[in-house]
């Protein structure tokens, strides 16, 4: 169903049709020393591969994240790995990684006509130890910097054993040195800085914020992507399809999502951008993630229950929130 959607959107976007379907509105935002059309963007995991972001942006999106992409094409855990548990306004994906491979995404990406800002996530492969992650990072990276708005280093899939662990705050530290490293190195290279940013779990305890969050500043990043999915499954207790190992997504996520949120807006310098994300499926779940220190939003599961309406409510919300 999904690969369906994402076709027919493309072959809307080939013929001119789907320019029509949402004007993106004009409420720009300086953030992370980049110009956003507006604060709404599409979250990592609907275009996996770079194959669909020019469509997606006929949407209304200001900007657009397309990933994770891995060094090495993998294919992902075993199916069925996405359940939909309607009732919550939610689903359950235990997708681990699936895509074409960073090579693949880069092909897609060099000659693009996307006019708003375009981000790139990049992870490691599923078989590489995380004492050997770094590599992994620094060759996406290498490949995609020169082609990216801006990257984030997703730490926080719960479906890449092991993925989460770098987010304790010694391997956090050491992981986003290296990078930091070698983006001054390519931001010399190639005549521009290109802003890294850094996607956390809803999961995490309150006390690993501040560590978390120094080493964010100490190494230089840009910005800070609050939440991931869960692995907490209390909202849905005894639903069809809740049992299902994976992360959860969409409403249920929200409250988990929003005190991450909060908790590194309080320990981050302003400066520090931060994109809110998980559980968005109003409009006024949007400006709610504003009202608590998001400088953007993006949403995934939200779209796939509402579609083209989530991104107009979502940017009427914050504009109203602003004007208040």
């Amino acid at each position: 169903a999904h690969e369906l959607s994402m076709e027919g959107l493309r072959l809307g976007h080939n013929l001119g049709a789907t320019r029509f379907l949402c004007k993106a509105a004009n409420q720009p935002v300086q953030c992370m020393g980049l110009d956003f059309p507006n604060p709404v963007g599409v979250a990592p995991g609907l275009d996996k591969n770079g194959d669909y972001f020019e469509a997606l942006g006929d949407l209304g999106f200001g900007f657009v994240e397309i990933g994770t992409t891995t060094p090495r094409p993998q294919p992902g855990n075993p199916k069925p790995r996405i359940f939909r548990l309607t009732e919550a306004r939610a689903m359950i994906n235990r997708l681990g990684f699936n895509n074409k491979g960073v090579d693949h995404l880069v092909n897609r990406v060099k000659k693009h006509r996307f006019k708003g800002v375009l981000g790139i996530n990049i992870g490691k492969n599923f078989d590489t130890p995380n004492d050997q992650a770094a590599d992994d990072y620094l060759l996406c990276l290498e490949k995609v910097y020169p082609h990216a708005d801006y990257v984030t280093i997703n730490i926080s899939s719960p479906n890449t054993r092991g993925l989460r662990d770098l987010q304790n705050t010694e391997q956090l530290d050491s992981l986003l040195a290296v990078l930091n490293s070698r983006r001054l190195e390519l931001a010399n290279e190639y005549q521009k800085r290109v802003p890294l940013v850094v996607k956390v779990a809803p999961d995490l305890e309150d006390e690993q914020v501040p560590g978390m969050a120094q080493a964010i500043v100490r190494n230089e990043f840009d910005g800070l992507i609050a939440t991931n999915t869960t692995i907490s499954r209390d909202a849905v207790k005894g639903m069809k399809h809740a049992d299902e190992q994976g992360g959860l997504s969409g409403a249920p996520v929200k409250d988990k999502a929003n005190h991450i949120l909060a908790e590194f807006r309080g320990n981050l310098p302003p400066e520090i951008a931060l994109i809110g994300t998980g559980g968005i499926t109003t409009g006024d779940d949007a400006a709610e993630k504003i009202k608590l220190g998001a400088d953007l939003v993006q949403f995934y599961t939200g779209f796939v229950y509402k579609g083209p309406d989530l991104v107009k409510d979502s940017l009427q919300a914050i504009k109203a929130y602003r004007s208040a």
